[in-house]
Parts: structure tokens; sequence; C-alpha cells
């Protein structure tokens, strides 16, 4: 999911002036603007309801349902002949975003052992800068070819399709389904997923987790005062400053500015791609050694620095 996700969202990046072009808006920054913000507006929109989607059809079905607004929003980006329709289909792919990647940390969680969770949730960052630098590359022939940018929205339909597809072939969440009171259908995809010796024991896990759940009733004024509110301020924090540190404005514009001081976006792009995956693979083999804290303080530190 993080993969067509970003491979949708990064779309527009070396496209966009001949989108500008092409659909008579060139020039209009505000115009240019709206074309990559409004998918943000609707991935906004697509993650309040990601987590009662995921809790009511399940984890697998969660993801395949995002795929239907990236797909249906990409188709209709390539086809529009108007500001209009393109604003329209980029809102549809971003409620897409919005709803998939918060389902796939959730499932990741549920469906690994605690030895590797950290590991495996990098993953999801790799498969994001995976689909952000196939998305750069699709892009590059956009100043020879005319029109490639329509091609380049097709190309980003493709992994959402894939997503929908290879689902069908994955197992469900067994704590989803334990919650259900499908417990028959849980030990069947522990089995699944650790082998059979595992299954008495990762229920017998999974029983005790919901029964501390269960004793504990949270308010959601909680959230904001009291026990849980460090909790709610430290994780939202974090990702407020994440994107205040303007990753966003240098995956959607980055061709735009390269070019300004005279360097050629193409090159630039895919060494901005490959550093991103580079730091994500860092992540993903000292995760689990070094723990989350030292990660963020290293990464921000360097961060800081870099600016």
């Amino acid at each position: 999911p993080p993969s067509s996700s970003a491979t949708t969202q990064g779309v527009v990046n070396e496209p966009l002036e001949s989108i500008s072009a092409d659909l008579g808006f060139a020039g209009n920054t505000l115009a240019e603007g709206l074309v990559v913000s409004i998918c943000l507006g609707g991935a906004f929109v697509g993650c309040l309801f990601s987590g009662s989607v995921a809790d009511g059809i399940g984890r697998r079905r969660a993801f395949q349902l995002s795929t239907l607004p990236m797909i249906v929003g990409a188709a209709l980006s390539a086809l529009t002949n108007s500001l209009e329709g393109m604003l329209f289909g980029r809102l549809l792919v971003g409620a897409g975003m919005g709803l998939g990647p918060p389902v796939a940390s959730l499932y990741i969680t549920e469906v690994s052992p605690p030895s590797v969770r950290g590991m495996y949730g990098s993953f999801v960052q790799i498969a994001t800068c995976l689909g952000i630098l196939f998305s750069l590359l699709v892009g590059t022939p956009v100043k020879d070819i005319d029109r490639w940018w329509r091609v380049c929205f097709w190309v980003s339909a493709v992994p959402a399709v894939l997503q929908a597809i290879a689902m069908e072939f994955c197992v469900e969440s067994p704590q989803w389904l334990y919650k259900c009171g499908r417990t028959n259908e849980a030990e069947m995809q522990f089995e699944k997923l650790l082998g059979p010796l595992h299954v008495k024991s990762a229920m017998a896990e999974l029983s005790r987790s919901e029964r501390g759940d269960d004793g504990e009733s949270v308010k959601f004024s909680e959230l904001f005062y009291g026990r849980h509110f460090n909790v709610v301020f430290i994780g939202t924090t974090l990702f407020a400053l994440q994107q205040l540190s303007g990753i966003n404005s240098v995956f959607y514009f980055s061709s735009t500015v390269f070019r300004s001081v005279g360097v050629p976006s193409s090159l630039a792009n895919i060494c901005m791609g490959i550093a991103n995956l580079l730091g994500s693979i860092i992540a993903m083999l000292l995760m689990d050694k070094l723990g989350r804290k030292m990660l963020l303080v290293g990464s921000f530190f360097f961060m800081a620095f870099s600016m």
C-alpha cells in the first residue's frame, strides 16, 4: 500500500509543468499548487476514516478498498482535459492515500513477531521510497515525449491494481478476527504466519492482550489531558515536525527547484530518491538494535545540520 500510494503521490513532480501547459494554466502558481496540495487534502479526509474502515471490514478489505479511489483518480487525471478534472482526480487519489498507509502500519504490527516488528515496520518507509523513486523515473521522458504525463498517471494506477489483487493471497489479521469472535479463523491465520507449533502461545498472548484492553475504558477527551496526553502530544508533534520540515515540498516541487538553479532535474531527482531509500534501509537495519529514540534523535540532528 505505501508503494502504490507514493507512486500516485509523487507522479506529478516531473510532469507538473507539462500538465499546466497542456491544460491551460501555465504560469498560474496557485493552480499548480492546488494540483499538488489537493491530494493531501484528500489524504486528510481518507485517514479520518481509515481506523473505522479497518475495524469494520478487516485489514485486507480495507487495503483493497483504498485502491479504488487511487485507480479511479489516476484514470480521471490521465483522461482529463481541464483543471477541474485534474483536481477531482487528484482528490480521489489523496483519499486512497489517506486510507491505505495507516492500515498498513496496523496490519504489520498485528501479523509480525515482536522481535522483528521494528524491521518489518521499516518496510513501509522503504516501499514509500521505492514508489517515489519509481514515479520520478517514469516522469523522466516527459520533456521529450508529447503528453507523456498522461502515461505517467496510467502507470501510477498499476501498483494500486497489483495491490488489490495481491491482498487476496495475504492472511487476514488474527487480532482483528479474534476481536470479531472468529477464534478458529484466527488460529488458522496464526498457523500460516508462525507455523503450527506457535499457534497456542500466540493465541494465549492475544487473549491476554485483549483482556487487558477490555478492562480499560478511555474517553476521547482523555487524549487531550491526563495520562494519555503525553503519548498523543509526542506522537502528533513528531509527525508535525516531519511534515513542517518540507519533505512534501521536496517530493512535489524538486524538479522545478533543481531546474531553477541549473541542475538537471532528472539526475537530481534520482539522486534524491536513492538518498531517501538508503536512509530507510539504514533505519530498517538499526531499528531493533539501537532503538526508536536513538534513530529519531540522530536523524533530526542530521536533518538540522543539512538545513
